[in-house]
């Protein structure tokens, strides 16, 4: 009955006998060294997201840390800030001329330790994320970054931080 399909049976065993041939050979050597590989890409990529949430929570942490440092700075300044008031009050009475000169200069060095403190910390905060972005850029690319790659990442960070 097949044969009135033109199917011949010794071409057809030849062609059933290499593509089993075929399929066995490409399993054996292509199949599953491909799964291998696409399972090994999974887990980094797993590992690159797990790796990128972390540092997101860092950098909130970082973030928060940042921000208390700055509000303890303000405190620190109005503080200074008052003890100044307090003093040129006190000296107010006997050399009020020299209690108030007294005074700016506290309060302006005051002002000056804070901003110089403020400008300290967004330098070190804009390194550190720069340097978080170039080691996560590099942890999930799986390749290693050049200094010119490096370098264009900080500033690229460092411009968006900015921003």
């Amino acid at each position: 009955m097949l044969e009135t399909l033109g199917v011949k049976w010794p071409e057809f065993i030849a062609q059933l006998i290499s593509f089993s041939l075929v399929f066995l050979l490409l399993n054996k050597l292509a199949f599953k060294r491909i799964a291998v590989v696409l399972a090994e890409r999974r887990q980094k990529i797993a590992d690159s997201l797990a790796g990128a949430d972390k540092i997101k929570a860092q950098l909130v942490q970082t973030e928060a840390d940042r921000q208390k440092i700055l509000a303890d700075a303000g405190d620190k300044a109005n503080k200074l800030i008052d003890d100044a008031r307090q003093a040129a009050a006190r000296v107010r009475e006997t050399e009020t001329q020299k209690a108030i000169a007294a005074a700016e200069q506290i309060v302006t060095k005051a002002r000056e330790a804070a901003a110089q403190e403020r400008a300290q910390m967004l330098a070190s905060l804009k390194r550190e994320v720069g340097r978080l972005v170039v080691q996560t850029t590099s942890t999930v690319t799986g390749k290693i970054l050049s200094a010119d790659d490096q370098k264009r990442l900080a500033e690229e960070t460092e411009k968006q931080l900015s921003a």
